[in-house]
């Protein structure tokens, strides 16, 4: 801190200290709400990793199926099999809070709750391949919403990390060190102050 900036007063004195207190007490709350996001981050992160790896294996067997069927279908076969979807998803967006982050909570429903509406054709008429694959996408569909659902939420808690990491560094390397470096000049001026008092008085008394 720039002393020559610093008014060497006892006011000032006062309010330098009062914002130390502040400032140290700010640190602390900082550092442990750091530390809360960086214990949730974490588990985010295992819980993201996870779902990324069950998700891309359900895609994974379910291209394989596709791949399977449109070998034993034609090609005009399975566009019609696939023409006309009926079913259909709606997909609800809320909020949970995470240490005054609101981070996002997804939800989805069905226009049916008959699980056999997935099929938008008569299993009949239709490989077992074809099937398989579409009710493997179907099982994995909640995941990829749980998936989006995570890693947004490991996005925003990042950024809410990062902002509170440069909150708790300015507090630690500049507020606070430079209340306790304005502190400690003026205690050293006051106390200067004091001495040149004293010797005033002492070389006044020893001149009557």
């Amino acid at each position: 801190m720039a002393t020559a900036q610093v008014n060497p007063t006892r006011m000032e004195l006062t309010r330098l200290k009062k914002k130390r207190v502040m400032a140290v007490r700010g640190h602390k709350l900082l550092k442990d709400k750091r530390d809360e996001l960086m214990k949730q981050f974490i588990s985010m992160v295992e819980e993201n990793k996870n779902l990324r790896q069950k998700v891309e294996r359900g895609i994974k067997r379910a291209n394989e199926k596709f791949l399977m069927a449109k070998s034993e279908m034609s090609e005009e076969a399975l566009n019609v099999a696939l023409l006309a979807p009926k079913q259909a998803v709606s997909i609800e967006v809320s909020s949970r809070n995470i240490m005054s982050v609101n981070v996002p909570k997804f939800s989805f429903s069905t226009r049916t709750a008959d699980k056999n509406d997935i099929y938008s054709y008569g299993l009949a008429f239709t490989s077992f391949s074809l099937d398989d694959a579409v009710g493997t996408l179907s099982e994995v569909f909640e995941d990829m919403l749980k998936l989006a659902e995570v890693e947004k939420s490991c996005q925003l808690l990042a950024r809410e990390i990062e902002k509170t990491r440069r909150r708790v560094n300015a507090l630690e390397y500049v507020v606070i060190p430079q209340a306790e470096g304005g502190i400690r000049y003026i205690l050293m001026k006051l106390d200067e102050n004091e001495r040149s008092a004293q010797a005033r008085l002492m070389k006044t008394g020893a001149t009557k």
